[in-house]
């Protein structure tokens, strides 16, 4: 199997000719290969791109019709559930049912902001009063222009439909960059758009690798926008590149996200939430709750549960029956993870469950769910991302303490508290310095609600009318009653 490139409503190999690898992490073997797409070929996108947003009808049709043409796309992707959910599976390696449930989560973006756009077209321009009554003023929206999306590798199909269903719902055209780990799901997206009725160069896709395309892409002068979504450092390179132009930006990065948990919680479903908050998707999620705080009096019960329930979880294949816990995406980060889990023993944290490869599986890139205990505040693995099924897991004596400890962190993205005491929860949601906090939960993510984080855990908002606005511009219009006589230097 070898894909290509997407521009201008055409296939087409890479300019140079280059290929990469696609790696099964399950097995650790190639089974297909992607083309390698380099600054020529971001160029030739981004000119198509260009010109369908400057001359072409995408921007200029109705909202109604946009949204009728990407309501098909996701029809499309709900059509084709069974064969994406598998391409998931073989590409990023997480269990069938997840990706079942990422594809599902894909459609019906792509619905939602069909009914956005058209809401947003039915309500019209903004009203504004004026001090002046001799003027009128009203707020309109246009497309913001040409999209550089750049997703991660986690979620493929779901992380670019975020960018990719709100932009073009919005009017704007897209140039396409998926992960190099991870690109099938967005060459099956791009069919998808064709087949649904997309203009030739409103979308386009250029895979390859982050140096070659990537790069390019965002510092690209005929970039309007740069979306990405991927981890701070790259993200800071991101910004740099997109202020030479002083193009518009939005940074979905890491997190460090804590889960305080009270002593009056149910043991049972505070471990439940924990292990969903860490280790669905093989922990390899922006917002997973990798921190915990539990109060003293349940900290040693909890541990004891939490550590039992952890070693239970059925690892392997991701397209295996009853399997929870899938292999890592690729063979570097395996490495990064296991070398996270021996500099936390090495810096004190107390391993409790985990950590090791599964000796039933050799191939592959398979590590256990760890659980580290009694953790120093101030070691590697207590404050920064691991991108993987580590957990680290502390004591505190007060909701003071626990929430002090929760925002000593440079990210936040994302935060939760679990109490019989709902007073208290939301005391605790409020002093939390997250753009996301559950109560009660750890993860449930919905279309309608804004995604984003605080400090260094990015800029800006998806999901949501915050996700849709992203894509958007504001421009004001006001107008003079010219039956009105203007006093300054007409007489």
């Amino acid at each position: 199997m070898k894909t290509e490139l997407f521009i201008d409503g055409k296939w087409q190999p890479a300019a140079a000719g280059g290929v990469f690898d696609i790696v099964d992490p399950a097995t650790g073997q190639i089974f297909a290969q992607a083309a390698a797409g380099t600054a020529a070929d971001v160029d030739l996108a981004v000119r198509a791109a260009r010109k369908a947003f400057d001359q072409g009808p995408w921007p200029r049709m109705s909202a109604k019709q946009r949204a009728g043409i990407v309501r098909r796309i996701g029809e499309l992707i709900a059509q084709r559930k069974d064969m994406l959910a598998a391409l998931e599976v073989r590409d990023n390696g997480k269990p069938l049912p997840e990706a079942a449930w990422d594809v599902d989560d894909a459609a019906y973006c792509y619905g939602y902001y069909a009914d956005m756009a058209e809401a947003a077209e039915a309500a019209g321009p903004t009203p504004i009063t004026l001090g002046d009554e001799r003027f009128t003023s009203k707020v309109v929206h246009e497309p913001l222009g040409v999209v550089a999306a750049i997703v991660p590798w986690n979620y493929p199909l779901l992380m670019a439909t975020w960018k990719v269903a709100p932009a073009l719902a919005a009017g704007c055209t897209i140039v396409l960059k998926p992960s190099e780990l991870t690109p099938l799901a967005a060459v099956e997206l791009a069919k998808i758009i064709k087949d649904a009725g997309v203009p030739d160069g409103v979308f386009n896709l250029v895979t390859g690798l982050g140096a070659d395309a990537g790069d390019p892409l965002s510092r690209h002068p005929g970039v309007d926008k740069v979306a990405f979504t991927g981890s701070v450092p790259t993200g800071s390179k991101v910004m740099q590149a997109a202020a030479a132009d002083i193009k518009a930006i939005s940074l979905e990065l890491g997190g460090k996200s804590p889960f305080v948990v009270f002593a009056d919680s149910d043991i049972e479903k505070a471990v439940e939430w924990i292990m969903f908050g860490i280790f669905w998707n093989q922990g390899q999620v922006c917002s997973a709750t990798s921190r915990v705080l539990v109060e003293r009096s349940l900290y040693a019960p909890l541990l004891k549960r939490l550590a039992e329930e952890a070693g239970k979880i059925v690892i392997g294949n991701g397209m295996q029956e009853g399997v929870l816990l899938g292999p890592i995406v690729s063979k570097g980060q395996y490495d990064k993870v296991m070398a996270a889990i021996e500099r936390g023993r090495a810096e004190g944290a107390r391993l409790i469950s985990g950590g090791k490869r599964p000796t039933h599986l050799p191939d592959g890139y398979f590590v256990e769910p760890a659980v580290f205990a009694d953790v120093p505040l101030d070691s590697w693995i207590w404050r920064e991302e691991v991108f993987g099924p580590v957990v680290c897991v502390n004591a505190f004596d007060t909701e003071e303490e626990a929430v002090r400890l929760a925002n000593d962190s440079p990210y936040g993205l994302a935060g939760a508290v679990m109490s019989d005491d709902l007073d208290r929860c939301e005391r605790v949601a409020a002093a939390l310095r997250a753009g996301i906090v559950w109560i009660n939960c750890s993860q449930p993510t919905f279309a309608e609600a804004p995604w984003g984080g605080y400090k260094r855990s990015g800029i800006g908002r998806e999901l949501g009318r915050w996700g849709f606005d992203a894509y958007r511009q504001v421009k004001q219009i006001t107008a003079f009653d010219r039956s009105q006589k203007w006093g300054w230097y007409l007489k």
